[in-house]
């Protein structure tokens, strides 16, 4: 019972790449897009933060993207408020 309440420990191997002859950690995952992507890069300070974001916002962006957008999501609303079973009535003088 003792030993069914303890973890086992990994095991650690020392390995070294046999032909390797590069710079730097061969171990580190890295994209070879990273150094060109704005998002990748830790951001420091607040300051830094909201100015990416507002950079962001001066971006039009893909207009078809904003249309499917508000279509999915007045779709969702139209069921949500079928599943609560919302009067629609309340909107109309009859």
């Amino acid at each position: 019972m003792r030993n069914f309440l303890k973890l086992r420990k990994n095991r650690e191997f020392d390995y070294k790449p046999r032909y390797y002859k590069g710079q730097g950690n061969p171990y580190k995952i890295e994209h070879k897009l990273d150094k060109f992507r704005t998002t990748a890069h830790h951001q420091r300070g607040l300051k830094s933060k909201f100015s990416n974001a507002f950079d962001d916002l001066k971006n039009e962006g893909d207009r078809h993207m904003r249309i499917r957008f508000f279509v999915a999501l007045a779709v969702l609303i139209l069921i949500f408020l079928y599943i609560i079973d919302f009067d629609l009535s309340i909107f109309f003088n009859s």
